[in-house]
């Protein structure tokens, strides 16, 4: 397996990659933020097994139990996960989610 990866990623990088080698997948990502969109729901494509869409950022008030005011400002991005239960478990993808979310709030707090 990791032959073929590395193969599909010479391939990309050459521009040589052919659609029937990168038509299916596991998730797929969808982001309309760029537009002005702060969330949507996106179409699982056929052969994936989950799709995110994804908003633009907004600024947001939320509890901070940390400080006086028990508040702080942040950006916040809404994520929205489409997939297909029969491969996928829901709770397997809410899992991801909230996995992602830790993982996207820890970057944005040791940027800050």
């Amino acid at each position: 397996m990791a032959a073929e990866w590395k193969e599909l990623i010479g391939k990309a990088r050459s521009g040589s990659l052919r659609p029937d080698e990168y038509n299916s997948g596991t998730i797929a990502i969808t982001n309309l933020g760029m537009f002005g969109v702060s969330d949507f729901d996106a179409v699982l494509p056929v052969g994936m097994g989950t799709i995110l869409a994804m908003g633009g950022t907004a600024d947001a008030v939320v509890p901070d139990v940390n400080s006086v005011m028990g508040l702080r400002k942040t950006r916040q991005m809404k994520i929205t996960a489409t997939c297909d239960h029969r491969p996928i478990y829901g709770s397997d993808t809410a899992a991801f989610l909230k996995t992602l979310a830790k993982i996207m709030e820890d970057e944005c707090d040791s940027v800050l």
